[in-house]
């Protein structure tokens, strides 16, 4: 696939989703409703359910607080928090724009993960206020998923509110990224026969996906000084003083980074590395030929932006890259967070963790790698698909382990039972929806118009 005509192709496509979505975001009016669960045969069931019989389970939570997790939804219950500072490719659109965008992120949390998340858009920007509303929500709510919030505040945010909760708090831009570029590039270096240890890793764009990705990777063996990250402006190294006054969280890479000291800009970055893992512009052209074919032999190259790659795929692999991965999934090994968030919370609420810390998260990348290598992986064949059911089982299942084991889990299950709790509830989420379109009360897009 290359040439001009085939570049036009992929934009006319990647404008059909768009299109599609106008006209029918407006018909079917919000993506998620709430529904009873429990059987209502008779008005007097309402006396069980609500008053007078509602008391005694309130009873209980006061007497016990952690019953609530018994007695209530909260157990399976996420807020979608979000200001709307960083929505997408979008930037600063506000928590009203940015409302469709945490619609979508509960569809998928509901279906691939059985979890039942609420969108939650806060009409503030101020780091501070974020955290006080959140902790304000949490007798609700079993999980916070942070969404869409610019940098550097949401490191703060983030951390603080993990200090500072006893439920789990996650933010998906860079825990459930990072994780997912992880499982991709241990499959990827597999397959060139490199290590963690030994290779160079220049990554492009210093945001907040990047950052974690590098605290990731090193944790999986790649070595601090063979990364090489380079922002808008320049190499991060203990030079860049002005990092150093505005931006903590990358200030912590300049001092941990580029042992070598190199200077330049991504070019320089490229230069004789092994692996290059991009999350910076949606520009195809951010990252050249020339510069991809002065990396080392059976290169691997991560174009991670959205909706377009820094690099188109084939002329990556015209200039020597032998794995090339994308946010896309019209390529081969898409690196999609969607992978991630549904399944981490899934077994992180099951054994009902007071945090999700980095080890699970690195518990997660691991599943989602062996899932792929146990099926055989290969240039086009990193990384699981959405349509591939049973990684996110395998997935939630050693979030839940590696919970259990680092004793931050409420409920000690074992691996069988877990499995089970897991596997019932994601076929539970997804029979529901099939039946609901079966018996038409969710009519087919066709119903609409829809050629």
């Amino acid at each position: 696939m290359r040439g001009d005509t085939n570049v036009k192709k992929l934009l006319a496509e990647a404008e059909k989703p768009k299109e599609l979505a106008m006209k029918y975001h407006p018909v079917y009016r919000g993506k998620i409703e709430i529904e009873p669960k429990v059987p209502i045969k008779k008005l007097e069931d309402l006396a069980m359910w609500y008053t007078p019989g509602v008391a005694e389970p309130c009873m209980a939570i006061k007497r016990d607080n952690d019953a609530v997790f018994e007695y209530t939804g909260k157990w399976n219950f996420v807020a979608i928090v979000s200001d709307g500072t960083r929505v997408l490719g979008l930037g600063n659109i506000g928590p009203l724009a940015g409302l469709p965008v945490m619609e979508g992120k509960a569809l998928i949390f509901k279906y691939f993960g059985g979890v039942d998340a609420f969108p939650i858009c806060l009409d503030t920007k101020n780091a501070e206020d974020i955290i006080r509303a959140v902790k304000w929500l949490t007798p609700t709510f079993g999980g916070i998923n942070l969404e869409d919030i610019e940098k550097p505040k949401c490191y703060y945010i983030l951390e603080k509110l993990r200090e500072e909760l006893n439920i789990p708090v996650w933010h998906d831009d860079q825990q459930g990224t990072a994780l997912v570029t992880l499982a991709g590039l241990l499959n990827a270096l597999k397959i060139v026969g490199k290590k963690p240890g030994e290779v160079k890793v220049a990554m492009i764009g210093a945001g907040a996906a990047n950052i974690s990705i590098a605290k990731y990777i090193m944790k999986a063996g790649v070595k601090s000084g063979n990364i090489i990250m380079a922002d808008s402006n320049s190499i991060l190294s203990k030079e860049r003083v002005d990092v150093e006054k505005n931006d903590p969280a990358k200030w912590e890479i300049c001092e941990k980074t580029n042992v070598e000291g190199k200077v330049g800009g991504i070019p320089e970055a490229l230069e004789d590395s092994d692996v290059c893992i991009a999350y910076s512009k949606a520009v195809p052209g951010t990252i050249k030929k020339e510069w991809i074919s002065k990396m080392a032999g059976d290169a691997i190259v991560f174009a991670g932006a959205n909706p377009l790659p820094e690099i188109w795929p084939w002329d990556a692999k015209e200039a020597g890259a032998k794995i090339v991965a994308t946010g896309r999934s019209d390529f081969p090994n898409q690196i999609n967070n969607s992978i991630g968030f549904p399944a981490v919370f899934r077994g992180t609420l099951d054994v009902m963790a007071k945090k999700i810390t980095d080890e699970m998260c690195i518990a997660a990348a691991y599943a989602i790698a062996n899932y792929a290598e146990k099926k055989g992986i290969n240039e086009e064949y990193i990384i699981p698909t959405m349509k591939e059911m049973g990684v996110f089982v395998e997935e939630a299942v050693a979030v839940g382990m590696k919970g259990m084991e680092q004793g931050v889990a409420r409920r000690k299950m074992s691996r069988q039972s877990l499995r089970l709790a897991v596997s019932s509830t994601l076929k539970r989420s997804q029979r529901v929806t099939k039946t609901l379109m079966k018996e038409n009360l969710i009519l087919p897009l066709s119903y609409y118009g829809k050629q």
